[in-house]
Order: C-alpha cells, then structure tokens, then sequence
C-alpha cells in the first residue's frame, strides 16, 4: 500500500509499530486511518496532504471504504488494506490484555549481535514478562532480507523465568500460528526462526 509520506509503504511501518506497541508500560496511538494504510494525499483546499482539519470537506479514501457505507464492517477494503487491518487488530488487541506488557523489559539485541551468527543491527529483539506470561519480540526491519538464525535467550533470563531444560511450544500471537519451539539446554535458550522481510514475531510460551 504506497504511503509517499509515511514510510513510503503502510507495510513499512509494522515493525515500529510492534517496538511500540510491546517495548514499554506506555500507552500506545496510530494515526487516524494509519491501520488501512489511510495515505491522506487529497488536497481539501485548507492545510495540505497528510493533514485534516474541521475545515476540511473531505473525506479520507480508505478510512470510508472500512466504514463501507455506515456498515462499520471493512466491506469495501481490498485485500492488502484488510490484511494490514488484520495485523493491527491482533497487536492492539493482545497488548491491551496481556500481563507481560505491564510487566518487566529485557533487551536481547546485544546479547544476539555477539552470540548468534547471522543476527544483525536490521533486526531488533527484547523479552517481556510477568508471572503469568512470558513473550519474546523479534521484528525486521529490511524490507528484502530475509534471516535464518537461532535466537538466543540468555541465561539469566532463563534462570528469572524459571525454566529448566527441555522444548517449549511457542505461539505468535500476531497470527496464531505456532513457530519452532524454545529449546532450554545447560541453562539457555534458543529458538530457530526465519524471518521474512518486514515480518515480526511476537511469541508466546506455552506452558
């Protein structure tokens, strides 16, 4: 979905917006329409493009084909403009109800840049956590890479999650769809994972 003035693509945004949306206790907001890839490039005649005002007699393309005649229902969206809704509705709705993201932050990316062969500064990963749950966050940022690597979850880690050696079946919550499992040996953790350009994992264990 071409979007010249945010991030050249909607589909370019979805790893920032799972930085933002899982990184901290922060509350977390989208531009008006930014989840239908809304690229605002009419020109209303008040302000300019990428901009509304209450002057504006105009209405914003992509926005009203979701409202899709008073239905409310995304009837009119295509298929990429449902897709990118799609991943919207799962991020914001998991962080809204998941007791990890008001819990503790760990940063893994240093830990992969030394460790993990094939892990480079274009990918960025961090665990979140509380008692109830646990969740790893892995996001790419290049837009034609892809990655094959095992992450690696530190020791430490490990040891505050309370997890001794064996497999351990992850779920990303973003698509519902189970990834290779956390394999816990000699006190560390790994997970296997390929990474397609743009695509972000947010992983759930399950117990």
């Amino acid at each position: 979905l071409p979007c010249a003035d945010f991030a050249g693509f909607a589909e370019n945004g979805k790893p920032a917006m799972v930085v933002s949306a899982t990184i901290s206790t922060s509350p977390v907001m989208i531009y008006f329409g930014q989840e239908v890839g809304e690229p605002a490039k009419e020109n209303a005649g008040f302000g300019s493009p990428t901009r509304t005002s209450i002057f504006d007699y105009i209405g914003v393309p992509h926005h009203q084909r979701w409202v899709n005649d008073k239905k409310f229902d995304g009837g009119q969206l295509s298929k990429e403009e449902r897709e990118l809704r799609n991943f919207y509705q799962q991020l914001l709705n998991f962080i809204i109800k998941s007791p990890a993201m008001m819990g503790r932050y760990r940063e893994i990316h240093y830990y992969n840049r030394e460790h993990t062969t094939g892990y480079d500064h274009r990918v960025f990963s961090f665990v979140r956590w509380s008692k109830e749950e646990k969740i790893i966050v892995l996001v790419n940022f290049e837009t034609e890479k892809n990655y094959d690597f095992e992450l690696k979850i530190p020791e430490e880690i490990i040891r505050e999650w309370n997890l001794s050696d064996g497999r351990y079946q992850l779920i990303n919550v973003l698509t519902g769809k189970p990834l290779p499992e956390l394999q816990v040996e000699n006190g560390g953790g790994f997970v296997p994972v390929h990474l397609d350009p743009l695509e972000s994992f947010v992983l759930k264990i399950q117990y």
